[in-house]
């Protein structure tokens, strides 16, 4: 599986890659079947504390999944973000 970090108009430090990278291999436990996975991290415009994005899209056969979700920091951000994706792999899994 491949992690794609995207950072818009800004550069992603060590430690934040590689707390996104250890997180999202968590996810892989989950189901082996993801084959990519594409995170954007962002700033949003408003000038509120609570403005940094996390974008996460799965690659997985027959489908993708996607979740998004806004918060103080990107750790934050990104944790309820693979809780959100978490469900979705499980629901799906579900399904089959």
């Amino acid at each position: 599986m491949t992690i794609n970090i995207h950072s818009i108009h800004f550069h992603v430090d060590n430690n934040l890659q590689d707390f996104i990278e250890k997180k999202i291999n968590k996810l892989l436990k989950l189901d082996k079947k993801i084959i990519s996975t594409d995170v954007f991290l962002k700033f949003s415009k408003a000038d509120s504390y609570s403005n940094k994005i996390a974008e996460i899209k799965l690659k997985y056969p027959g489908s993708k999944f996607f979740a998004k979700r806004q918060t103080d920091t990107f750790e934050e951000s990104t944790m309820q973000v693979l809780q959100a994706l978490r469900k979705q792999i499980l629901k799906n899994k579900a399904k089959k």
